[in-house]
């Protein structure tokens, strides 16, 4: 009798669905998948729905015998699961509109993930998050919960600080999009080019890259200013060539918030007093591709996701599950305790960074020291989410204006105040937490 396999993914409505079946379809034979468990809210039902549909279709056409199911009740579908995906929006597009526009109001940067918008984010997604993880120690105690969500570094620090749950590992696109990336200005096959990461989640630095063995960093920096190495979210800001030499390695394109900060603050300035927000575009985006997904005669992912600035999420999710059940010892970037790997950040803080992953999880790589260029951002960003995680678990005010005044983006309490009030009323519906004792 074949070994029952089961996934569950919560926010099994997500657009990026179609891209994890995908995911699983194409590595069945590594990874005997028996089940699969969509997850979701009654507000998004339909999305659900669409979705689920639509995987059974696609299941069909690899003639594969994985069967999918759909809920809306997350207890009764984490029974017995081995993997939990989460990818998930507390407050939905909605949400995320807010965070994009209501710092603008204040000159400031309101971007989904990072500076106000992210925290909260992570305000309205971490007690969620550790929701999930009280029902998984009682239904699911050996399952490994694989966190997209983001802003998934933050998540994780919350997670590994204040729960004692360690079958937890953070994911993101953006390594395997600058491995990509890098591939694709080289104009070789990907497989060919080994990058090393480290640092922190949306501030994650490429420390060394080789090409068939060979180091190849430095020529990348020597011609960082006639690469094109962005995100379909993130303006393409072009990188002094000094600037990327002095700091001896290669950015993310989330550095650009931190390092090109007055430009990319201009532009987000000129695209806040339009009126028209990311959230706005990605609801066009979705919108259409639920048109897509509703057909029935559709069964594979269509090309339009990648539309939607989520590419290679399911390289990096199912690369990242297949290989912790199959105990590859392969080397993926994970955001997970940092254990000495990062030499000159705290062991037990969490840190994205490139890591061997086994049937008992991932384990960090002694990468060494983060330059004294890259260090600075990195510490003060690390010491904003202890601070933001503290706050979200909490609802405590105090830590929330502390966390609010700490970011970069902010860094001046007269102005973090109002704005922490105005989203703590925005935000009101999903911060019980916050409201408790009614003293906002």
């Amino acid at each position: 009798m074949t070994r029952k396999l089961k996934v569950v993914t919560i926010g099994g409505g997500s657009s990026y669905t179609p891209e994890l079946i995908e995911g699983f379809i194409k590595r069945y034979d590594e990874f005997p998948l028996t089940e699969i468990w969509l997850v979701d809210i009654e507000k998004g039902a339909e999305k659900l729905r669409i979705c689920t549909d639509l995987a059974r279709r696609m299941i069909a056409k690899a003639g594969l015998p994985i069967e999918v199911h759909s809920t809306l009740d997350r207890r009764s579908a984490l029974k017995d699961a081995d993997f939990v995906t989460t990818q998930f929006r507390v407050g939905l597009l909605d949400a995320r509109e807010k965070d994009e526009m209501i710092p603008g109001k204040y000159n400031i940067i309101g971007q989904e993930t990072n500076g106000p918008g992210g925290l909260f984010k992570a305000l309205r997604t971490i007690p969620v998050i550790f929701g999930i993880i009280e029902d998984c120690k009682e239904l699911c105690p050996n399952a490994w919960i694989v966190n997209f969500t983001n802003p998934a570094g933050l998540n994780t620090e919350a997670v590994f600080r204040h729960t004692n749950w360690k079958r937890f590992v953070g994911l993101c696109n953006v390594p395997i999009g600058m491995k990509m990336g890098i591939a694709k200005q080289l104009e070789v096959d990907p497989s060919r080019v080994e990058v090393t990461f480290g640092g922190l989640n949306h501030l994650v630095y490429a420390l060394d890259v080789k090409l068939d063995g060979k180091p190849i960093l430095q020529d990348l920096i020597d011609n960082i200013d006639k690469m094109k190495l962005t995100m379909k979210n993130i303006e393409d800001v072009p990188w002094s060539s000094d600037f990327v030499k002095a700091l001896g390695v290669m950015p993310c394109s989330y550095h650009r918030y931190y390092f090109q900060h007055q430009a990319m603050q201009d532009h987000y300035m000129e695209e806040f007093k339009t009126g028209v927000s990311r959230a706005s575009k990605v609801k066009k985006i979705e919108a259409e591709l639920f048109e897509l997904y509703k057909d029935p005669n559709l069964a594979i992912k269509p090309k339009q996701l990648e539309q939607r600035g989520g590419a290679y999420y399911s390289d990096a999710a199912c690369n990242l599950i297949t290989s912790i059940y199959n105990d590859k010892h392969d080397i993926q970037p994970v955001n997970t305790l940092n254990k000495g790997a990062i030499s000159n950040l705290p062991d037990d803080v969490v840190v994205e960074v490139s890591s061997v992953i086994t049937k008992d999880g991932p384990i960090p790589c002694k990468v060494g020291a983060l330059p004294i260029g890259a260090l600075g951002i990195v510490q003060n960003l690390k010491a904003y989410e202890i601070v933001a995680s503290q706050a979200a678990i909490s609802g405590d005010y105090k830590l929330a204006l502390l966390a609010m005044s700490m970011h970069p983006f902010v860094q001046s309490e007269a102005v973090a105040k109002p704005l922490l009030d105005e989203m703590l009323e925005a935000h009101k519906e999903y911060l019980p937490l916050f409201f408790k004792d009614k003293h906002v």
